[in-house]
């Protein structure tokens, strides 16, 4: 922990508040807005810090949603999701523009599209069709990150259209900083603009991030707290949804940037308010009859509301964000699991099951999917070391 510092992490299901000699974990009480919930649970330790001695991160308000269309797949859309993902923003959708035409229309309300294509000496990229189809978006705000040269064409025809900087450099390498820096600030606004969530400046005069980018930041310096081994990924658990966080040399299509981290989050895998999706997905997954029957349960538990059925949801979300970053079924993206030498988990998950539970799933994955009777390192962040790390971090 960090000395003369308050952290205060706001979750969809829990809070957790942090000092140098303790960490307190409390469960939401959603009848209350969320300053008035904490004040009345911690009110004594908030009472001991300066508003510059307290840090807050929050996934509370669920992350900004966001829609990116891209040129290519293998450059333009594949920088500007993996710019996205590592800045804790939830992808909705991609559209690749040369089949805009006939791409779906997401039904939610998007937060934020992203534009992108082409280097800065291609012009001409983007027609009519692109107009035609965000007339029937419904989004909140719209970032062009493509050529310059088309970057005055689309401000005549979007209305308040945002330009930053190109994703991509005239080499095809990615330019990370402008639409991060643009993101994470539009997080913030976002986090100003939520009543039940703005007053938590009444308590702190710095900068409020999403937990998932302060979790990314800490990657790095993980083995001054841990003896993770690289390549490691890093499961979060929580109540909405489920993240990853691993290294790249785990992956087959790896992008070049200063980051030795990416991120994947599951939006319909966390434990709470995501639960009828997680257990819809164990439901719908080929090996669910099996792994059921090797946690000694019928699909009877998911009927039930008890501390046996929420372990064992866990324990099925482990196995399906391993199971969906796999050859045998990728999602988003295939990860080298034959290479990986750690998996740590942090998040409530770590409160709820014991190492052997988590090991048990994680022998079962390796040993079912990857025929493998050896698995990775299983490190349980159960202090949140990790999140403390990079909360503090500038």
């Amino acid at each position: 922990m960090v000395e003369n510092k308050l952290l205060i992490d706001i979750g969809s299901t829990y809070f957790k508040v942090a000092t140098s000699n303790n960490v307190e974990q409390h469960f939401r009480d959603f009848n209350k807005d969320i300053y008035d919930d904490l004040v009345s649970k911690c009110s004594s330790t908030l009472e001991s810090f300066k508003k510059e001695e307290i840090f807050i991160c929050s996934s509370a308000n669920g992350g900004l949603s966001t829609l990116v269309i891209g040129v290519t797949n293998s450059f333009s859309l594949k920088y500007a999701t993996n710019i996205a993902y590592n800045s804790g923003i939830n992808i909705i959708d991609t559209v690749l523009y040369q089949e805009i035409d006939k791409a779906s229309v997401p039904s939610d309300l998007i937060d934020v599209v992203i534009i992108v294509g082409g280097i800065n000496s291609v012009d001409n990229i983007f027609k009519e069709d692109l107009f035609k189809y965000l007339e029937n978006v419904n989004y909140s705000n719209v970032v062009f990150a493509g050529s310059s040269k088309d970057a005055e064409y689309l401000s005549s025809h979007i209305e308040n259209l945002v330009l930053i900087d190109n994703v991509i450099d005239n080499k095809l390498h990615v330019v990370e900083e402008p639409l991060k820096e643009y993101l994470t600030n539009l997080y913030q606004a976002d986090i100003m603009g939520k009543e039940d969530i703005k007053h938590l400046y009444d308590l702190t005069s710095n900068q409020i991030y999403s937990t998932p980018y302060i979790v990314n930041k800490t990657l790095p310096l993980i083995d001054s707290k841990f003896a993770a081994v690289n390549p490691f990924i890093l499961i979060d658990i929580g109540g909405a949804t489920t993240d990853i966080h691993y290294s790249k040399d785990l992956s087959y299509d790896n992008i070049v940037t200063s980051n030795e981290y990416d991120r994947l989050v599951f939006k319909k895998l966390g434990v709470f308010k995501s639960k009828e999706s997680l257990i819809f997905a164990a439901q719908n997954n080929e090996f669910v009859y099996e792994l059921l029957a090797h946690l000694k349960v019928t699909e009877n538990i998911f009927n039930e509301d008890t501390n046996k059925s929420l372990r064992i949801l866990m324990q099925l979300a482990i196995f399906l964000v391993l199971y969906k970053v796999s050859e045998v079924h990728p999602l988003y993206i295939k990860l080298k699991l034959h290479l990986l030498k750690s998996v740590v988990l942090t998040g409530g998950i770590t409160k709820v099951l014991s190492f052997e539970e988590v090991e048990d799933i994680i022998a079962f994955f390796y040993k079912k999917i990857l025929n493998s009777d050896i698995h990775p390192a299983i490190i349980l962040d159960s202090n949140y070391d990790i999140w403390t790390l990079g909360i503090t971090q500038k």
